[in-house]
C-alpha cells in the first residue's frame, strides 16, 4: 500500500472520522480548520463562571438507529442517557412538544383518549379538502388543522426560515412527529444520549492518532491542496470555488447569552411559537447534562436570520434558486481533481450527527477501496442534488 499525504479541510465530525480511518490505514493526515477549536458546530466547552458544559453553537443531541455509528462514538466517549423533552410557550401557556396527547388535551381543554384524539384531529381539525399538500402550510393544515398550526408552527417557522410557511416545501413539516399518546421524547430513535465530557472531548479522542496532525486557525485556500495526494473538503461547497458562481443561501443563528442563579426555565429547550416574540427558543444548558449539579445556569436566546458573508452557516435553504445554483456548483466540482466534498457544508444538506458520521465512515472506506482497485476517488460519495 502506498502511504499518501491527505489534507482534511475541517476539524468537525466529517474531518475527524475520515482522518482517523485513513490514519489507521497508514496514511499521513493533516487536518486544518480556520477556527481556534476542533469539533465544528458541535463544539462544547465549560463555561468559566458556572462550570456548565455549554454547546457553543446551539444544542446537539445525539440520536440514531444506526448501531455501528452508536458503537463508533462510544469508542471515544461515554454517552450518558438523555431524552430531549421540548416545551413550547404560546398563547400564554406552556405545552409539551412534539404535539402529543397531553398537548392536544391541554390545548383544547379536553380529556380525550388516544382513539378519540385521533378522530378529533383527523375528522374535525384537519383540512381534508387538501389532498396533496405541497407547502409547509398545506401540510400542517391537512394533518393538524389551523388551530395547532398557528399556535405551534406558523410563527416559529416564519422566524426560523424568514419566509411564509406557504413558500416552504411540505417536506420540512414531515420530519415533525405527532403522537396520540403521552410520549414526549422528541426523538424516537433506539439510541439517544449525550457525551459525558462533551463533543469536543470526543472529537479530540478521534483525532488523537500519531498519523494525524491538526492545525487550527489555518484558513484553507484552494492552492493549498496542491502538495497533497488527495483533499477531503468539508467546508462550504461554494466557498471552495471562491463563490465564483454566486453564494448558496443559508440561515444562521445569533445567540444572546445570559446567566441565572438557580434554574431559569426547568427544561433544556423552550420554544416560542408566536411571531411577535423575536427569538425562536431559549436553551438552558445545564439540563443537557442532567447527571451534573450546578447552582447557576447558562441560557441562550436564539435568533434566526439570513446568513451574510462573514456569518457561520447553519441551515441550507435549498429552495428552487438555491438548488439550481447547487447543480451548477456540483458540475464545477466534478471537474476538480483529487478533491472529495463531504459533510453538511460540502454537500449543502442538513445532516444529523449520526448521518454525518455514517457518511464519513463510508467516504473513508470508499477512498480505501478506490485506491485498492486503482479507481478514481469520487468527487461526492453522497450526491448533494
Amino acid at each position: 500500500m502506498k502511504i499518501e499525504n491527505i489534507l482534511m479541510v475541517g476539524a468537525g465530525l466529517s474531518g475527524a472520522v475520515i482522518g482517523r480511518r485513513l490514519g489507521d490505514e497508514g496514511h499521513q493526515v493533516t487536518v486544518v480548520d480556520s477556527r481556534s477549536h476542533i469539533a465544528g458546530n458541535c463544539h462544547t466547552e465549560r463555561d468559566p463562571d458556572t462550570g456548565v458544559m455549554v454547546h457553543v453553537y446551539g444544542p446537539h443531541i445525539f440520536h440514531t438507529d444506526d448501531e455501528d455509528v452508536w458503537a463508533y462514538v462510544n469508542r471515544f466517549q461515554t454517552f450518558k442517557d438523555y431524552k430531549n423533552r421540548v416545551k413550547a410557550t404560546t398563547g400564554g401557556a406552556v405545552y409539551s412538544l412534539p404535539i402529543n396527547l397531553h398537548t392536544i388535551n391541554q390545548f383544547f381543554a379536553k380529556t380525550m383518549l388516544p382513539d378519540e384524539a385521533f378522530a378529533f384531529i383527523t375528522q374535525e381539525q384537519a383540512d381534508t379538502s387538501i389532498k396533496d399538500p405541497q407547502t409547509f402550510e398545506e401540510q400542517a393544515m391537512r394533518f393538524l388543522g389551523r388551530d395547532l398550526y398557528e399556535a405551534f408552527f406558523k410563527g416559529y417557522t416564519i422566524k426560523q426560515w424568514g419566509r411564509a410557511p406557504s413558500e416552504l416545501p411540505a417536506s420540512i413539516l414531515k420530519r415533525l412527529p405527532v403522537r396520540f399518546n403521552y410520549e414526549d421524547n422528541y426523538f424516537f430513535h433506539k439510541f439517544q444520549g449525550m457525551p459525558e465530557n462533551g463533543y469536543t472531548d470526543m472529537v479530540a479522542r478521534i483525532l488523537d492518532h500519531p498519523r494525524i496532525d491538526v492545525k487550527l486557525e489555518t484558513p484553507f485556500q484552494r492552492g493549498q491542496g496542491d502538495g497533497y495526494d488527495h483533499v477531503f473538503y468539508s467546508g462550504a461547497l461554494d466557498g471552495y470555488f471562491d463563490f465564483e458562481l454566486g453564494r448558496l443561501g443559508y440561515r444562521t443563528l445569533d445567540f444572546e447569552k445570559f446567566t441565572y442563579d438557580g434554574d431559569y426555565q426547568g427544561c433544556a429547550v423552550m420554544n416560542y411559537g408566536e411571531e411577535q416574540v423575536p427569538y425562536t427558543r431559549i436553551t438552558e444548558h445545564k439540563h443537557f447534562s442532567p447527571w451534573e449539579s450546578h447552582q447557576r445556569s447558562v441560557c441562550y436566546r436564539e435568533f434566526a436570520r439570513a446568513a451574510e458573508v462573514d456569518d457561520i452557516p447553519y441551515y441550507p435553504i435549498r429552495q428552487v434558486a438555491e438548488k439550481a445554483l447547487l447543480a451548477d456548483y456540483v458540475a464545477l466540482a466534478e471537474t476538480t481533481e483529487r478533491v472529495t466534498f463531504v459533510g453538511r457544508l460540502g454537500t449543502y444538506r442538513y445532516l444529523d450527527m449520526d448521518v454525518t458520521i455514517r457518511e464519513a465512515l463510508e467516504a473513508a472506506e470508499g477512498f480505501v477501496s478506490a485506491r485498492a482497485a486503482s479507481r478514481k476517488v469520487p468527487t461526492f460519495f453522497t450526491p448533494p442534488v
